[in-house]
This record gives C-alpha cells, sequence and structure tokens, in this order.
C-alpha cells in the first residue's frame, strides 16, 4: 500500500491543483493540511471561520502564508453564490432567503467554489457523515452523463494486491440496476489507478449453492453487466473467501472465472459492505482509502469520521489525480 499511495502522490505532485477544505476549523484537517503542503501534493484552500482557522493554524504551528482562506460569513462571493445557488434549486422549492442561509455553511460555499472552477475538488466528512458531504454535490454539481446515481469505494491492501471494497458508502439497499452501475464504475476505477479489474458479485452463495431473491437479483445485475462491458472479468454471485483465497475457490466451484484473485469487491448493499471494510481494517491493523466517491460530474470525497491524518492525506491526493483527468 504505501508503494501504491507513493505513486499516487507523485503523480498529483506533477500538477497540484486546488482542493478545498470545508471542514477547515478543526484540528485533524489542519494537522493533515501542514503534510500536504510539505508533500505538495495539493494546492490546499480553507472554507471556514477565518479567525478560527488562523487561531487553530498558529496552535498548530501551520504557516498559511500560500494557502486560501475563504469565509462564508463575509466572503466577497457569498452574495453571488447564494443567487446561483438560488437559480439552481429555486425549482426543486429554495427560496431565496434559504439559499443565503445555505451558503454561509462552509460545505455548501465550498460547493459552490467549485461549481465555478475556483477550486477543482473538495475533501470533506472527518466530522460529519456522508449525507453532509454529498447532498450539496448532489444538488449542484450532480452526476456524470449516464448515471443515476453516485457510490463510494475504499481502497485496503490484501496479499500484496489492491482490493477495491464497493460500495462502502452511499446506497443503501441497490436494486439490480444501481447494483451494475456500481459494479461497472469501480472496475472503471480500479482501471484509472492502472489495475486491470478483476470482479467478484458478493453473496452469501457461491454459484446457486443456497437459493434467494438476493441472490437474483446478483444474476439479474451480472446480465446488465455483461452486456455493457462484456470484456470485463466478472464473476458471481460468490463468497468472500472463494472471492480472495484460491484454494477455497477450487474447493467451492470448478465453474469460477475468479478464482482467489478478485481485487474488485461489489457488495450486495451498503450494511455489508461499510461493516466489512471497517471490519477490516481494524481487525488487520492495515490502512484503508476512501470511500472515493463514484459517479459525480466533479471529484467531491467523503472520510471516514474515524480518518487519521494519513487517510486525509492520501484521499487528498487521489481528490487531484481526479481532477487532473477532467482537465
Amino acid at each position: 500500500m504505501d508503494k501504491f499511495l507513493g505513486e499516487i502522490k507523485k503523480e498529483a505532485a506533477r500538477n497540484p491543483l486546488k482542493i478545498g477544505f470545508p471542514e477547515a476549523e478543526e484540528e485533524i484537517i489542519l494537522n493533515a493540511v501542514k503534510k500536504i503542503v510539505k508533500e505538495k501534493t495539493a494546492k490546499v484552500v480553507l472554507i471556514g471561520r477565518q479567525k478560527i482557522i488562523k487561531k487553530q493554524a498558529k496552535k498548530l504551528r501551520l504557516n498559511l502564508k500560500n494557502i486560501e482562506i475563504f469565509d462564508p460569513q463575509t466572503d466577497k462571493n457569498s452574495n453571488n453564490f447564494a443567487e446561483k445557488l438560488y437559480k439552481i434549486r429555486q425549482k426543486k422549492g429554495l427560496k431565496f432567503d434559504q439559499a443565503k442561509k445555505l451558503i454561509q455553511e462552509p460545505i455548501y460555499f465550498a460547493t459552490m467554489l467549485l461549481h465555478e472552477n475556483q477550486i477543482q475538488g473538495i475533501v470533506s466528512g472527518a466530522r460529519h457523515p456522508t449525507a453532509h458531504t454529498l447532498r450539496p454535490a448532489l444538488q449542484i454539481i450532480k452526476c456524470k452523463k449516464g448515471f443515476k446515481k453516485v457510490s463510494g469505494i475504499s481502497m485496503l491492501p490484501y496479499n500484496h494486491r489492491i482490493v477495491f471494497f464497493s460500495d462502502t458508502g452511499v446506497q443503501v439497499a441497490p436494486d439490480k440496476n444501481d447494483l451494475a452501475e456500481i459494479a461497472i464504475e469501480s472496475a472503471k476505477t480500479a482501471q484509472s489507478f492502472n489495475i486491470k479489474p478483476r470482479v467478484a458479485m458478493l453473496s452469501f452463495s457461491t454459484h446457486g449453492s443456497a437459493n434467494h431473491k438476493n441472490i437474483e437479483k446478483i444474476a439479474s445485475a451480472l446480465q446488465i453487466i455483461k452486456k455493457k462491458m462484456p470484456k470485463l472479468i466478472i464473476d458471481g454471485e460468490m463468497q468472500s473467501d472463494a472471492a480472495l483465497v484460491p484454494e477455497i475457490a477450487n474447493i467451492k466451484s470448478k465453474t469460477l472465472k475468479i478464482k482467489g484473485d478478485a481485487n474488485v469487491l461489489i457488495f450486495p448493499n451498503l450494511e455489508s459492505a461499510n461493516i466489512s471494510y471497517k471490519l477490516a481494517k481494524i481487525f488487520g491493523n492495515v490502512p484503508a482509502v476512501g470511500p472515493i466517491i463514484q459517479g459525480l460530474k466533479k471529484p467531491v470525497n467523503d472520510l471516514s469520521r474515524g480518518c487519521n491524518i494519513d487517510e486525509i492525506v492520501s484521499i487528498t491526493a487521489i481528490t487531484v489525480i481526479q481532477a487532473q483527468k477532467l482537465l
């Protein structure tokens, strides 16, 4: 994982872009910013109350000389952003007074900075739930063409390879179409990191060892995926041990395409995915990066509220790379 993340940071540092931090008053964010500035992987933009940010920075010995700070309560952009937010959301019932109030929130202000191309990405969620980060992104930035929903993917090291877990952050109960979309976008995320995806559609059954409507959903999703990405190496339904352990894969089925060598794990729902990646992180004492949000027009990434400084630094470099690909 260290080597993998080292390469990501090198790539980000080749063209560091502006990344906004709407939780800039938090100590953990500013400590991460110290490392980001040192490694030169991003141009940091802090969003929050300027007095508090400066006070915290002084306490933490963070030099703010080359760091932009936007205070939504006093910034000259606030009225303009409120008007634009009102125009974007008025058909959904948003009133102008409500738009003015929302723009005072750092996450909404940051999202408007992204919408207006004053920054190229956002990293948030160290102290707020996923919905807090994604709600304004879905309202303002919106999904990529061809996508109806977003999803979250996390990366963990396993047995000398990187394994992607999805959807660990967003869709609670995906239907067959959602599940297909999650798998396709997750495969593309792996490809974006120069990793050839080998996708396992996970379940409590392997190739018909049990019967249930949830297994039928996976079979239907597989049909959709194979029509859209016929060359993708994908298999399912299958249990996680068959997806990751060759010896167990051989015992459970002789017809598996994925024989314990999966590197993209698609979980049947958010509950199983989120629990699994966090247990793997805790019991295995391994670093995890993510959730990386998939499906938005511009990069907005969500931190886990249990994240550490290194995880913030890593997701920032990934956000820069996502933004670089849009230039």
